[in-house]
């Protein structure tokens, strides 16, 4: 797959991610992919990522039931990001948070300090029922 050759893979086999709704245009969230992560993820039509924490592939929304319908795979001009367009499904609105949010990015900086700005649309116990 020469596509995936090239990809600038840092040290650890990993490229950077990306993740924005095609519809708003929102930031959902930020995550790392290995080469077979990619791959699946061209294949599928549905994110998987490389948890660095895990050290496993993670399929977003194996958990959560919140999977990511990707609409295009983008590569950044010095080809070491990649930017996924995806339609997030399994909420309506969309949770791509593990806290419950739409999006990861929902604290700004206001006065020195990180306020969160975007409402939980799910409690978090609910999505990830232990």
């Amino acid at each position: 797959m020469s596509w995936l050759d090239s990809v600038k893979w840092d040290g650890d086999g990993l490229v950077p991610v990306i993740a924005q709704e095609a519809g708003s245009g929102d930031v959902l969230m930020f995550a790392w992919m290995n080469r077979e992560a990619l791959a699946l993820t061209a294949e599928r039509g549905q994110a998987v990522y490389f948890s660095r924490s895990r050290q496993r592939l993670w399929h977003k929304g194996e958990e959560s039931g919140h999977f990511q319908q990707v609409h295009e795979i983008r590569i950044d001009c010095d080809a070491d990001v990649v930017l996924l367009k995806v339609t997030q499904l399994g909420h309506d609105p969309g949770i791509a948070c593990h806290t419950g949010r739409h999006s990861c990015f929902y604290s700004v900086l206001k006065e020195g300090c990180w306020t969160a700005v975007e409402p939980v649309l799910e409690d978090p116990e609910r999505i990830y029922k232990k």
